[in-house]
Formats: structure tokens, C-alpha cells, sequence
């Protein structure tokens, strides 16, 4: 090849090759992934088939000791949520009487416009849970 083609074709291949690296660059920025704000809950069925199918692999349990585990991840399931329910119960009688409190500290003429007041708040505060569930403007169902 004479010189002035040898260079036009170095040319050209320069320019073909930063082309590349220069789409390939653009490419991975605009194309980065999302990050979700709301962290996803593993589906707990799909949990229970993964361990039950990771010891079938790996322990060799048959299934009869496969029902067994069933059985006492049900049983487990079941302390967790009487243990949750007993909590929120307990929470709950606290912060009431956070509240009564509160309101005793309160002079007599203060009490009705704190009872207004926790009226409105608890109010807004029921609004909010109804809309974060239902997908409404606070935000999307949560699961």
C-alpha cells in the first residue's frame, strides 16, 4: 500500500476504534441500573423451597425430614407472629400512655386543644397508613 493510503486507512481505523470505545463508555453510563428506594422482602415460600431444596442437595434429607422441616418452619411462623402480635399490643399500650401522660401535664384549659390536636394528628396519621398501602401518593403497595 502506498504511504498516503496506508495512512488514511491507520486514519480510519482510529476513528472507527474511538468510536467504539467512545459508544461503549456512553453505553454503560446511560444504560446503569436503577436502585429501587423501597427494599424487596423475599417471598418466604420461595425461602422455604430454596432451604428445603438446599438440603436435599447438600444434606440428602428425604421427604418425610422435609415434611418435618415444613412442619416446624410452620410452627416457627406461627411463634414469630404471636410474638409480633404481643409486641404491637404492648407498644401500643405504651404510647397511649405516653399520651395520658401528656395530657395530664396539660392545664385544664389546655386539655381540650391537646384533644383536638391528637384528633387531628391521628387523623392524618390514619390517611397516611391508607395511602402508603393502597399505592396513593405516599408511595407505592408495600408488600
Amino acid at each position: 500500500m502506498p504511504k498516503s493510503k496506508l495512512s488514511a486507512f491507520l486514519s480510519l481505523l482510529l476513528v472507527f476504534l474511538s468510536g467504539g470505545v467512545v459508544g461503549a463508555l456512553s453505553y454503560r453510563l446511560y444504560a446503569a441500573k436503577t436502585v429501587s428506594a423501597i427494599p424487596r422482602r423475599p417471598d418466604p415460600e420461595e425461602v422455604r423451597r430454596r432451604i428445603t431444596a438446599d438440603l436435599k442437595n447438600k444434606v440428602h434429607i428425604d421427604d418425610q425430614q422435609a415434611a418435618g422441616l415444613n412442619k416446624l418452619m410452620d410452627e416457627t411462623k406461627d411463634a414469630w407472629q404471636q410474638m409480633r402480635h404481643k409486641m404491637d399490643e404492648e407498644g401500643r399500650a405504651i404510647h397511649e400512655q405516653q399520651w395520658q401522660k401528656f395530657r395530664a401535664a396539660l392545664r385544664a384549659d389546655q386539655q381540650p386543644l391537646f384533644d383536638q390536636w391528637k384528633a387531628d394528628r391521628d387523623a392524618e396519621m390514619r390517611r397516611r397508613h391508607e395511602q402508603e398501602h393502597k399505592g396513593g401518593p405516599g408511595g407505592p403497595p408495600r408488600p
